[in-house]
């Protein structure tokens, strides 16, 4: 392969890494707008995640978030990215809306945010984007904080498109 052509391979292999870390801020964005636009986030009570495991009910105003899959399933279709929201559980961030897959097949509810980069920003109430482990699959994503009235994370979403 002459030089120039070497050269726009590798230019197109980093516009396209660029590409997905940008489709994953912008794709973050929608989802964070989508779900704000059904109210403020807050918690009320209890509500089951997974194996009958007991975590906070996370709300969008009116809207109870655990176990309703539209607006991550309407996300997938739109941008081919997984989606998910957690609620704050004590230390742990559990998904209670996602279309991550876990190696069975089944949608990942009930699992906890890994304790890394991405968990150390949100529980700081920072915005994470870069590359991450998802239930053992890489992906390119962000993940943001959401924080209730006062100011309190009580929960993240995430964004991600498979490396």
């Amino acid at each position: 392969m002459k030089p120039l052509g070497l050269l726009f391979l590798a230019w197109s292999m980093l516009a396209a890494t660029v590409a997905v870390a940008d489709d994953a801020k912008s794709v973050i964005a929608s989802l964070d707008e989508r779900l704000t636009r059904v109210g403020p986030p807050h918690v009320e009570g209890t509500d089951t995640a997974g194996a009958g495991k007991s975590v906070p009910a996370l709300y969008f105003g009116p809207r109870k978030i655990n176990g309703n899959y539209d607006i991550v399933d309407d996300i997938k279709k739109a941008s081919g990215a997984t989606a998910t929201v957690f609620v704050r559980d004590g230390e742990e961030f559990v998904r209670v809306s996602t279309n991550v897959l876990t190696p069975e097949g089944k949608r990942g509810i009930g699992t906890s945010l890994a304790r890394a980069k991405a968990y150390e920003a949100v529980s700081k109430g920072e915005p994470f984007c870069g590359d991450v482990d998802v239930l053992g699959t890489p992906y390119s994503a962000c993940y943001h904080p959401l924080k209730d009235a006062k100011g309190k994370v009580i929960g993240a979403t995430y964004v991600g498109f498979k490396k």
